[in-house]
């Protein structure tokens, strides 16, 4: 057997593929496909808009109804007068879902540090489809139409979601450790993106049926994945016997591929030490909220994120009713079109991930890229009224902006809640990660008032000059943190270059 010094010097990729067993596939595939069907269903919501609208306005106002119905008939099942008033209602829904996600969020980084995050994750599954098939369906075949009624249902239904996010992050991190860590979890990462794929190629199997169906689809595939994570889940390599990252570190192969790439100390050769271990009498106690908020590199990253976000989810909601209002293209061809970003944010996420990775360094992969993503939005914005051209571009901005969105979201909250500061008090990911994550989702619910607004009162070419200004806001405050990550690889290569 080779000694721990040359095990040492084996590259992070290689030292993960030595220790990855047929349990870790498992969690990597269960945590990605929850967090898919979480995401589906919110990408159907947006799928439906436009049925949903036509569904809740007079029907002499749709032009698929040839019958006018006399003013007390259809104002019994109908919300709204007109069109416009619908669409805004529907903004206003999106608006509410992001706020009390981001909430949410917050509260179930706590939770889940202090509960079983498989009961959290099953939980939030489960109830969330719940809500899903009461919102779109029972109302629908009840006719049963209330604004109150819906408000509050995707209220409940943002504070349920929430429990995903910082759930699979905090199991991932539990499982994988920072040996290739950029390039796992920007390949895990891409769960989002797949699950808005799925979202809108559900949505259209059955929205010819009527958009209750929709949400009936998919809400009764993400409660069959709420099930299927209750009994199939583990949350912690302890669970089957294994050692926790970083307990296990002498002759270890990734004694140094388990250290964070944040550390508050720079010098300090510690070892990661256990997210999260399945004997709570064992465990210290959980970290407070504002103990993770006075992290290094917490609050610069979740201000980050939260501009980055606003525009990340502005292209999640609004990409094909820009497509279908700017170029004029049918609902479903807008629809399958906007796939194109999504792709683009997979390949991004999982390259920069890698790339991040050789370097041991994060923040110089996100500035470079989130540099070129001004280009491609500004570029974007002036696509010309073709499919193909536009389809490209969109996946060169998805690449440069979905890309280091995911990181941020994954593999930077995994650093971030399992560095050196933390040393005696491990019990951290899953309430960073709802700090960065939460931060996040309040960016982008302002976000989505702002761009109805900008868009209204100045056109689409303002919302992109406003996603601009976000994205170099995004990079003035990840900038301290780049000229410190600088630093300290201009201190590594003179190091390399006295010991060489």
């Amino acid at each position: 057997m080779a000694g721990p010094g040359l095990l040492r010097r084996q590259p992070a990729n290689r030292a993960l593929v030595s220790h990855c067993t047929h349990h870790h596939i498992a969690v990597f595939l269960l945590t990605f496909f929850s967090y898919s069907l979480l995401h589906a269903s919110r990408k159907t919501f947006s799928n439906v808009k436009v049925s949903i609208s036509s569904q809740w306005t007079p029907s002499c106002l749709n032009a698929s109804d040839g019958e006018l119905h006399p003013y007390e008939l259809w104002n019994s099942s109908h919300l709204f007068p007109n069109a416009e008033d619908a669409t805004l209602f529907l903004g206003t829904l999106d608006t509410i879902f992001l706020f009390s996600y981001a909430v949410g969020l917050f509260i179930s980084g706590i939770v889940g540090d202090r509960l079983n995050l498989r009961w959290v994750l099953s939980f939030g599954m489960c109830s969330s489809a719940l809500v899903e098939f009461v919102f779109g369906t029972v109302t629908e075949w009840l006719h049963f139409y209330n604004k109150w009624f819906y408000s509050c249902l995707w209220v409940v239904n943002g504070l349920l979601q929430s429990t995903g996010w910082p759930c699979v992050v905090a199991v991932m991190g539990n499982w994988f450790g920072k040996a290739g860590r950029g390039f796992v979890f920007g390949l895990w990462s891409a769960c989002a993106s797949v699950g808005n794929i799925l979202g809108a190629f559900l949505a259209s199997c059955v929205l010819q049926y009527g958009y209750e169906y929709a949400f009936l689809v998919t809400a009764s595939v993400q409660f069959s994945g709420g099930v299927i994570v209750f009994f199939g889940l583990l949350t912690s390599p302890k669970e089957v016997g294994f050692p926790e990252l970083g307990e296990d570190q002498e002759g270890s192969t990734e004694e140094d591929a388990n250290r964070p790439l944040i550390s508050s100390n720079e010098g300090d050769e510690d070892q990661n030490y256990t997210i999260q271990a399945a004997d709570r009498s064992h465990q210290p106690k959980a970290i407070g909220f504002f103990q993770a908020c006075c992290l290094p590199g917490v609050l610069l990253y979740s201000l980050a994120y939260a501009c980055l976000k606003l525009v990340n989810y502005s292209f999640f909601f609004w990409l094909p009713f820009y497509l279908s209002n700017n170029f004029g293209w049918k609902e479903a061809e807008a629809d399958q079109l906007s796939i194109w970003y999504d792709v683009g944010g997979i390949i991004g996420g999982t390259i920069q991930g890698l790339i991040s990775d050789m370097l041991q360094k994060r923040a110089p992969v996100l500035v470079i890229s989130l540099l070129l993503a001004i280009g491609s939005l500004f570029g974007y914005s002036r696509s010309p009224n073709n499919k193909l051209i536009n389809a490209f571009i969109m996946a060169i901005t998805g690449f440069f902006i979905g890309g280091p969105s995911n990181m941020i979201s994954s593999a930077i909250s995994a650093d971030l809640g399992c560095q050196e500061s933390l040393r005696g008090n491990s019990e951290a990911l899953a309430t960073v990660t709802g700090i960065v994550d939460g931060t996040g989702s309040i960016g982008a619910a302002v976000g989505q008032y702002l761009v109805s607004l900008i868009q209204d009162n100045l056109g689409w070419m303002w919302v992109f000059y406003f996603f601009i200004l976000m994205t170099s806001s995004t990079i003035l405050f990840i900038s301290p943190l780049l000229v410190r990550e600088i630093r300290l690889l201009l201190h590594e290569r003179r190091l390399r270059t006295l010991t060489g």
